[in-house]
């Protein structure tokens, strides 16, 4: 939680942690103990909200994120690159959109080029119609950040490697990067006018 606290010394920004205890998707009941507390002291710390969730065979697995998201009742929530797991990826939406704290879904928008994904994206933004916000994320580059923004499909994007120097996941952020990429999504060109 340090890391954390430290986050919130410099920067005004709202702030979402992931909470995770493995790299996949599911979870076990003694991971699902120390989530619980993770929970509660980002609640603790003032944190705008937390990244969670899970599936299970292919569904949502809300009664798990519930029980993480009761041990920090304030947070906000971000349902996760899980949601790609899904086999029926709009009635999962209108699943998650019944717990009150989720108020985004990070995902891709699938497999395929940009504007095939743009598509994808379109469509579950329109389905989600209000009720929470579809984030693009997950290999977003230059292309797919000019694409989004072009047609207009998503309104928020998260971009990890490409925010980093050399493209390294674990590499510095770097600020002249991010704000490339923040003109791309907003005007399609990397260039200043």
């Amino acid at each position: 939680m340090s890391l954390v606290r430290g986050i919130q010394t410099v920067t005004p920004l709202p702030l979402r942690v992931m909470v995770r205890e493995n790299a996949g998707f599911s979870t076990t009941a003694e991971e699902l103990s120390v989530l619980r507390r993770s929970a509660s002291e980002l609640a603790s710390l003032g944190v705008d909200g937390i990244v969670v969730g899970f599936d299970r065979d292919g569904e949502p697995a809300l009664d798990d994120v519930a029980q993480v998201l009761e041990a920090g009742p304030g947070l906000r929530a971000t349902f996760h690159r899980a949601f790609e797991r899904f086999r029926e990826q709009e009635r999962a939406l209108d699943a998650i959109c019944r717990i009150p704290q989720i108020d985004h879904i990070l995902t891709s928008g699938g497999e395929g080029t940009a504007l095939e994904r743009s598509t994808h994206l379109a469509a579950l933004t329109a389905h989600a119609a209000g009720r929470l916000r579809i984030i693009a994320g997950g290999g977003l580059d230059e292309e797919s950040l000019s694409v989004f923004g072009a047609t207009a499909c998503v309104s928020e994007a998260h971009v990890g490697r490409a925010a980093r120097e050399g493209g390294n996941p674990e590499g510095p952020v770097s600020a002249e990067l991010v704000r490339r990429l923040r003109r791309i999504a907003e005007t399609g060109n990397a260039e200043p006018a």
